[in-house]
Formats: structure tokens, C-alpha cells, sequence
């Protein structure tokens, strides 16, 4: 019996339009499932970087890496192991705090070096960045007070170094 494990794809693919569509059709079409997709241009603005986490046994996850690399609009794909990359996550969280409460969930933010980014007369919002387990512990203390909303971008990655960067000549 196989487990389900989590893996974290790099994408690297041409920048044009549609191209984030067919990444999550071929995932929608085949039933795998994306855990958190991020995407963002490069420093080549005719290149994006997309961050995929997905879950899924062994052979789920290899055949995604197959045949999410033959679409067309893909140049690279890797797998980013946590031991050779860095990985970050940011989540915007808006607390209804009262007055008293206020300080609580201020000294709660400095222990994880979240910043306030907005003050209303009922609420708060956090900003927050770092790898998941972090995010997700600020997340949990904070909800012993109300959460209003959440918003998270999923993983964002690089892998370490500079061994195995990519280059095109366009």
C-alpha cells in the first residue's frame, strides 16, 4: 500500500496567456490534486516560475512531473526537495480583536515577526511570511480569537545555490 506524500514542482514556462489554464486543466482532467499553485514572471519577463504542491503516491506524483512536462508552454520542471530549497509562504489574517485584546494579538504577532500591516477599530490584520509549519502555528494562535478572513498565496521556492539554475536562449 502506498502512502500520500506531498511534493513541490518548479515550472518554468513561457509566458503567455492561458498558460496557468492548461497547467491546472491537465491536474483537473486527470483528477490529481494541487495542494497550492503559485505564479509569478521571472527575471526574463518572457519566462514565468509557477510552484506547484501537490499530493499524491509515488506514481501519482511521477506521472504529474511527466505530463505536466510535455505541455507545450513548459521549458523546465523539477522537483524542489526541502533539504536543497527554500520555501516561503505569506498569509494575511484579519482578527476582530477588542480593546483589551488588542496588545494580546500584537505580542502574539512579534513572537513570529508578523507584521500588522492594518488597524481598525474592531479588527486587525497580520501579515506573515515564512515556510508553512510557521505559518500555520501563527494561524492556529491567533485562532483563539476570531478569524474574520485568511488569505494564504501557497509555497513559493527556490532551490539552493546556484548548481542547478535554468537558462534560455530565447
Amino acid at each position: 500500500m502506498q502512502t500520500t506524500q506531498k511534493k513541490v514542482f518548479q515550472l518554468l514556462v513561457d509566458n503567455t496567456s492561458g498558460v496557468l489554464s492548461r497547467i491546472s486543466g491537465l491536474f483537473s482532467r486527470r483528477g490529481y490534486n494541487i495542494e497550492s499553485i503559485t505564479a509569478g514572471v521571472t527575471a526574463d519577463p518572457r519566462i514565468t516560475r509557477i510552484t506547484i504542491v501537490a499530493t499524491g503516491d509515488d506514481e501519482i506524483l511521477e506521472q504529474i512531473e511527466k505530463q505536466v512536462g510535455k505541455l507545450v508552454d513548459v521549458r523546465d520542471i523539477r522537483e524542489l526537495k526541502p533539504e536543497k530549497s527554500v520555501y516561503r509562504e505569506l498569509a494575511l489574517i484579519k482578527v476582530r480583536v477588542s480593546a483589551a485584546q488588542r496588545q494580546e494579538v500584537i505580542a502574539i504577532s512579534n513572537i513570529f515577526r508578523a507584521n500588522i500591516i492594518d488597524v481598525g477599530p474592531e479588527n486587525l490584520i497580520v501579515e506573515i511570511t515564512g515556510n508553512q509549519s510557521k505559518v500555520d502555528a501563527c494561524i492556529n494562535l491567533l485562532g483563539n480569537y476570531e478569524i474574520l478572513e485568511l488569505a494564504r498565496t501557497g509555497i513559493a521556492g527556490l532551490g539552493r545555490g546556484t548548481q542547478n539554475l535554468v537558462h534560455f536562449d530565447l
